[in-house]
């Protein structure tokens, strides 16, 4: 096995509804929100995890093709030509599988800088959030049930992050394949996230929330990606 080359793909994230990944944080604020949004524990602004990116994309191309397994978790094999176990990493490291380590890194999505600016963010941080109350209503009596209103936070429509991620090319031992099955199968991952365009990230998606574009993608700085133009069946 020997690496060839990697890919890098950039871009930016914008936001087309509002999104909430939460921060797992259980400490809940007199007048705060009973759900946070994730962010740098530096400077307090927002940012969209490459784990949740890398995770929501492939379990997304589990679903497309079948291969969700009865425990929920991530898919595994012993094919060392699969392409879900060669792009995200094999879910339970089977002895027999031999393709390889993982292909694609997801980097952490911080706020564009020219985005910070032009809102003036570092004035007034306020404006990058929004406090969502969400309710359940008993059917019946047509009334708040459960433990009353939830508010959650989300990160505004429209905030815009810079995107990159990083791909490695392998041509494989014995096969000579000179990159080839890993170039296709790069194509697969596009896929991924133009079903993500079309589905949702974070928390809530069934609600609305967490809505994404991704804008502006270039493949090594120079060929523009179009994901309205891959076709995903």
């Amino acid at each position: 096995m020997k690496l060839i080359k990697i890919i890098k793909l950039e871009g930016n994230i914008i936001l087309k509804s509002g999104l909430h990944i939460g921060s797992g944080s259980d400490e809940i604020k007199i007048g705060g929100t009973d759900q946070p949004v994730i962010k740098n524990p530096i400077d307090g602004m927002p940012y969209i995890p490459g784990s949740s990116l890398k995770g929501k994309i492939r379990s997304l191309i589990e679903w497309k093709e079948g291969k969700i397994g009865s425990d929920g978790g991530p898919y595994s094999t012993d094919n060392s030509n699969d392409s879900i176990a060669r792009i995200f990493g094999n879910g339970k490291n089977k002895e027999s599988y031999k393709g390889g380590p993982t292909r694609v890194t997801f980097n952490d999505s911080y706020l564009n800088s020219k985005y910070i600016e032009d809102w003036k963010i570092n004035e007034n941080m306020d404006k990058l959030f929004e406090i969502k109350t969400e309710v359940s209503i008993d059917r019946v009596k047509g009334t708040a049930s459960g433990a009353g209103p939830r508010r959650m936070e989300r990160i505004v429509s429209g905030a815009l992050f810079d995107f990159s991620l990083s791909y490695k090319v392998f041509d494989m031992e014995n096969n000579d394949d000179s990159g080839k099955i890993d170039e296709e199968n790069f194509k697969t991952l596009l896929k991924g996230m133009r079903m993500l365009e079309l589905d949702s990230l974070g928390g809530s998606g069934s609600r609305g929330y967490g809505k994404i574009e991704f804008i502006n993608l270039k493949k090594d700085n120079n060929e523009e990606i179009d994901l309205k133009k891959i076709n995903i069946d």
